[in-house]
């Protein structure tokens, strides 16, 4: 039994995710103490528990502590990881309905089905696009094509747009299964080619996109940066949302960046947030922005040879996935740089 302690570094959700991913690949029993410890509500909310929930059901675990608030988890895979066709829904996990990350929940299994043996097809149900988690634009701009580089089929359809507080959004996800994961070199990201981008808003007036795509474009082509375009965009969603979304492509990589709207904060604000923190990556000269960093973590690890990955921010998820990945019998990962600087993730040497 693998016994981790979930108030370790950053102290939230991430622990618990990583270590269901990893015993579901591995077949490693865990037990998880003191989960989200961190947290202003420590202990499962709807989404980890969803999370688990799904990484039982595709490896028949045996679970003790799999309750609402719990912060102790014992997790025992009883099988490798089953491809099939899953629905997972955060509502089920909450009363009165939940706007729990479903991207989160989607990269709780995705790396087990990748390597199960056969296809599967998922369908989740919660928040697509919410605070403190990857927006699915990000997972289908950003990280989905790594992996892709990396031997992992996915097709994601985003269906419909989940918002915080409402929820009710829908991911379908197809996964090829039976991946080899190669290693990647992620050190070099030559030239910016270009910036895309998404204003996006569910049940607000058009000039609210519009804003917030005008005065991206404005400071981004000020800035420097070529061949700026960002479409404003009304999506489908059952609730009340609003933010945009911008991808920097450079010839050997690309980096995600989002900024969601609120009442009360005008749509330039929402604008000048992400195009902010664009071109504090874009200054840095690393190819991986700070949130693909920690994403990076469990794939380098499953995959066969040396792994790097130059971040423009080295971050307290990226130094806490790699301890996690730690207690495994996996490859080795360190992180060369300090907390809150440009570093160096490195996988298997």
């Amino acid at each position: 039994m693998i016994h981790i302690d979930g108030s370790h570094g950053e102290g939230g959700g991430q622990i618990l995710r990583s270590a269901l991913t990893l015993a579901a690949i591995t077949g490693a029993a865990v037990r998880l103490e003191h989960i989200r410890a961190n947290r202003a509500k420590p202990g499962l909310r709807p989404q980890h528990l969803t999370a688990v929930r799904a990484a039982a059901m595709i490896c028949n675990a045996v679970v003790e502590g799999a309750e609402r608030d719990s912060q102790t988890l014992t997790f025992t895979p009883q099988t490798p990881p089953q491809a099939g066709t899953y629905v997972f829904d955060v509502r089920d996990a909450a009363e009165g309905g939940s706007a729990g990350a479903t991207t989160l929940v989607l990269q709780t299994v995705l790396l087990p089905l990748a390597l199960a043996d056969g296809p599967s097809r998922l369908i989740l149900r919660g928040g697509t696009v919410v605070p403190l988690s990857p927006p699915t634009p990000y997972l289908e701009q950003v990280f989905l094509p790594v992996l892709f580089e990396m031997g992992v089929r996915v097709q994601l359809t985003h269906r419909a747009w989940g918002f915080y507080p409402q929820g009710g959004g829908e991911l379908e996800v197809e996964i090829a299964g039976r991946a080899t994961l190669r290693p990647l070199d992620l050190t070099e990201r030559g030239a910016p080619e270009r910036v895309a981008g998404l204003a996006f808003v569910a049940k607000l007036p058009s000039h609210i996109p519009q804003r917030m795509s005008d005065r991206a474009r404005a400071v981004l082509t000020q800035a420097g940066l070529p061949r700026v375009s960002i479409e404003p965009q009304h999506v489908p969603a059952p609730g009340v949302g609003a933010g945009i979304f911008l991808t920097v492509e450079y010839t050997q990589s690309r980096a995600g960046f989002v900024a969601l709207g609120r009442q009360g904060l005008p749509s330039e604000q929402v604008a000048e947030m992400a195009c902010r923190e664009l071109l504090d990556h874009h200054r840095s000269g690393a190819p991986v922005d700070p949130h693909l960093g920690d994403q990076l973590v469990l794939p380098f690890v499953l995959a066969r040879g040396v792994s790097r990955a130059a971040v423009s921010r080295v971050t307290q998820h990226l130094l806490t996935n790699v301890w996690v990945a730690g207690h495994f019998d996996l490859p080795p990962a360190r992180v060369i740089g300090e907390e809150g600087q440009p570093g160096m993730l490195i996988v298997g040497e």
